[in-house]
């Protein structure tokens, strides 16, 4: 019963912080990533479909994104799709493959996405403690239901508060790490 809550527990941690990798990966450092690029869609014969589905995604240097449709018609929609994206990025046609040059981040640019990189790391700690929350609240309910004793429910909840504070001290190391990126210029 008490492994079976904090398994559950640690699992839907794990799930935050993943979701927190995913969320800090969109944000935009100075540098070029072929992930940047993960959530456009691009129109492909009457339906949206991710961009990587239409063309292949490769780093052409450190700046600079390189995107080559599998179809010729696709050059345009692609284009299009990119620089509609919320990323501001400008692409490039140049014939064979389109290049997508990353801006240099301005300072203010680089506070302001600061700011969003700490609330979102603010989400993931208070998904993970609401998290601690429900796991406590169902060792408190078996040990009602005499299913657990006192001393089993008190030492469950000292693992679970060891698993939470692992986990926040895990988006921190996160966050920390994002900062720096993002400070780099």
């Amino acid at each position: 019963m008490i492994a079976e809550i904090k398994k559950t527990a640690e699992q839907k941690m794990q799930k935050s912080i993943e979701a927190l990798k995913a969320d800090l990966a969109k944000v935009r450092t100075g540098r070029a990533h072929t992930g940047l690029l993960d959530h456009v869609q691009v129109e492909y014969y009457g339906s949206m479909v991710p961009i990587n589905q239409v063309a292949g995604i490769s780093l052409l240097d450190a700046r600079t994104i390189g995107v080559q449709p599998w179809e010729k018609p696709m050059f345009g929609k692609v284009e299009k799709a990119i620089r509609d994206s919320d990323l501001g990025l400008n692409p490039a046609n140049q014939g064979d493959v389109i290049r997508v040059p990353m801006p240099a981040l301005t300072e203010e640019r680089r506070r302001e996405l600061i700011k969003v990189v700490r609330h979102e790391g603010e989400t993931a700690k208070v998904a993970i403690r609401n998290l601690r929350r429900d796991a406590n609240t169902h060792l408190k309910d078996a040990t009602k239901e005499k299913e657990i004793s006192e001393d089993d429910e008190r030492r469950a909840q000292d693992e679970v508060q060891k698993l939470t504070d692992r986990y926040v001290a895990e988006v921190d190391r996160l966050l920390t790490q994002k900062e720096q990126e993002l400070l780099q210029v």
